[in-house]
């Protein structure tokens, strides 16, 4: 797997180490390759973001920005969060699992990602149908409920298995 760094060793934002100061790359360059990896990285996981959120608004009915903003609803709010906080997981973990190999780490971010969001969607339908846990009723309701907290303790649960699974 990975090598033990040594003191000359810079620690890489994706995991491994990067090349020893003194060695052909400069400083610069492996600061700006290390700033440019945590910048690609970060855009893979806010496009995902968005897109569970998107595909949660889909899932659920209404505009879910409208009920949560104006509505302020907590049983909307608290399935959207827990979603994104599963996402979050899933980027996580695959950011860790790339070894420092970028354009793979991009890529299995990515899919993952999207496997994921897939994932907690069908199981929050899935929910809705066999548990009879109905994600319509819940966004009706204006108190907190306790199928919303199970519904989100789901989601963060499969973004947990899906991010082990990744490592």
């Amino acid at each position: 797997m990975f090598s033990s760094p040594t003191p000359n060793d810079i620690l890489s934002p994706h995991g491994g180490t990067l090349p020893v100061i003194g060695s052909d790359v400069t400083l610069l360059e492996t600061l700006a390759r290390g700033a440019g990896a945590i910048a690609s990285y970060a855009a893979v996981g806010v496009i995902l973001m968005i897109i569970g959120f998107y595909v949660i608004d889909w899932a659920t009915p209404g505009k879910l920005s409208e009920i949560i903003r104006t509505e302020r609803n907590p049983n909307a709010t608290l399935l959207a969060t827990s979603a994104l906080a599963a996402v979050g997981l899933i980027v996580a973990a695959s950011i860790w699992s790339s070894g420092g190999r970028l354009a793979e780490g991009l890529a299995g971010t990515a899919v993952f990602g999207l496997v994921g969001i897939v994932v907690q969607t069908v199981a929050m339908l899935l929910f809705d149908r066999i548990v009879g846990i109905s994600v319509r009723d819940l966004i009706k309701e204006s108190e907190l409920q306790p199928g919303a907290r199970l519904l989100a303790v789901t989601h963060v649960a499969i973004g947990l298995i899906t991010a082990v699974a990744v490592i």
